[in-house]
């Protein structure tokens, strides 16, 4: 009898992250769960452990520093179990571009789009090889729209559709599978209050809104029927439609709201 294959989930001690692994505990998978918080961790690995009566690790590691994407690079490398790659790990800001430290914008950066390449990178040769595994990306509808308060973060996400879409075009028949998952507004942590962006929820009206579990459920179902760049939620695929057929109009309504949380170019 084979083994479980095994779930690396980046970003997991909270929201997306953490509906990820338990959803994926549910469906038999072992897990390894990445993140910076230990006790986070652990306490929801002894809990999909229990639940679920599987495995569950835990790799303490801040993607923000290249030494702890190496330390997860390795690890993904030397798993010969590994069936899915979440690259969830992420953080927002609210501010304008020329107002956030340049540190902290390098480090979305390596936190989006470095760390998602450097491990999209070491999954895939042991995929390839044993002829199937999944990588997901977790992008945002953001990444269809430039945000004013949001560059660098659209800018990122867009890159993650991008990379996605031409990755599994190259890796076509090769039993391996490459997803965009692209959330709009998701009750987390991420979107406060509280929450490490400080975003404000007001201008934007609850039916906008879905909860990680929500996301996570339609990210898998979208596996099975192959969809590569998958926006969960009605609402959030109509305003993506809207963007595609009437970019200047909606854009102009989104940009609007956005705007409407920063300070003034002054200041």
């Amino acid at each position: 009898m084979n083994s479980p294959d095994t779930a690396l989930i980046t970003g997991a001690s909270s929201g997306i992250g953490a509906a990820f692994a338990r959803g994926l505990a549910r469906s038999g998978y072992n897990l390894i769960l990445v993140a910076r918080r230990e006790a986070r961790l652990a306490t929801l690995a002894d809990e999909v452990a229990q639940t679920h009566a599987v495995t569950a690790k835990i790799l303490v590691a801040d993607l923000a520093d290249p030494a702890g994407v190496e330390i997860v690079e390795d690890r993904v490398a030397g798993l010969n179990s590994l069936g899915m790659l979440v690259n969830n790990a992420g953080f927002g800001t609210t501010s304008r571009f020329v107002s956030i430290d340049p540190a902290r914008t390098l480090e979305m950066i390596q936190v989006h789009i470095i760390a998602s390449v450097r491990l999209s990178r070491a999954a895939l040769p042991g995929m390839i090889a044993r002829k199937r595994g999944t990588i997901i990306n977790v992008s945002s509808l953001a990444g269809f729209v430039p945000l004013p308060g949001s560059v660098t973060y659209c800018a990122t996400k867009a890159y993650l559709n991008s990379f996605s879409q031409a990755l599994q075009i190259e890796l076509a028949g090769s039993g391996v599978q490459i997803q965009a998952l692209c959330p709009g507004f998701t009750y987390t942590e991420f979107h406060g209050p509280p929450g490490p962006s400080g975003y404000n929820r007001g201008p934007f009206p609850k039916q906008m809104w879905m909860t990680a579990e929500a996301v996570v459920d339609g990210s898998l179902k979208a596996l099975e029927r192959g969809q590569v760049v998958y926006i969960p939620g009605v609402v959030n695929r109509f305003l993506a439609a809207l963007i595609y057929l009437s970019p200047v109009r909606l854009q102009q309504w989104v940009l609007k709201k956005a705007t409407r949380q920063l300070p003034p170019a002054h200041e």
